[in-house]
């Protein structure tokens, strides 16, 4: 059976974007990361509306859509899904712009 997801939110730049965010893309994200607490590693790989990705020129970070217009870039390390920074463009969180 798969592991159920923890997430650490610490990361100092993902604060500083999660503090940043409109109202609407704020309780967007909550409801995500409320989500993300209930799920396994298995559901979150096959979820449509997550969109999980890898980042290909970032082997081993992924972006996952957290709210209508906000991709998180996030890491997997063990049962742990580490939020390291947020985009309000998804352009944004492929270093694309």
């Amino acid at each position: 059976m798969s592991q159920r997801v923890r997430l650490d939110l610490n990361a100092p730049t993902f604060q500083a974007d999660f503090v940043r965010l409109e109202t609407d893309d704020l309780r967007q994200t909550a409801k995500s990361l409320r989500k993300l607490l209930g799920m396994t590693w298995d559901a979150v790989y096959r979820d449509p509306g997550l969109k999980w990705e890898e980042i290909r020129s970032a082997k081993g970070t992924y972006t996952l859509r957290i709210s209508q217009k906000c991709r998180a870039i996030v890491v997997r390390e063990g049962d742990f899904m580490r939020f390291l920074a947020i985009h309000a463009d998804h352009d944004g969180a492929y270093g694309k712009k």
